[in-house]
């Protein structure tokens, strides 16, 4: 396999992978949006702080938030890593 090849196929396999996870992505930041009143920005911001902090993928992280809307409930744990990424964000 030529080096080129190899890049086409390594860039279609993260552009499938971008394609499957990013619904919930887009549904994880607007729980948030619509739970803390963040903007879309912040919103974002706080999912990259929260994987980040975590150590946990993010595609994890907006599952288990999108998972909190099943159940009706943001699990302790996962609000305090959310309210400490929001904190983080208004501070300088």
């Amino acid at each position: 396999m030529s080096g080129d090849t190899h890049d086409e196929h390594v860039e279609l396999q993260q552009l499938r992978t971008a394609m499957e996870t990013r619904p919930v992505i887009d549904k994880s930041m607007g729980v948030l949006m619509a739970a803390y009143s963040l903007a879309e920005d912040d919103a974002w911001k706080t999912l990259v702080a929260v994987s980040q902090q975590t150590n946990t993928k993010l595609y994890t992280v907006a599952e288990e938030i999108v998972a909190t809307t099943q159940e009706g409930v943001v699990d302790g744990r996962l609000r305090r890593q959310i309210e400490a990424a929001m904190k983080d964000l208004k501070t300088p």
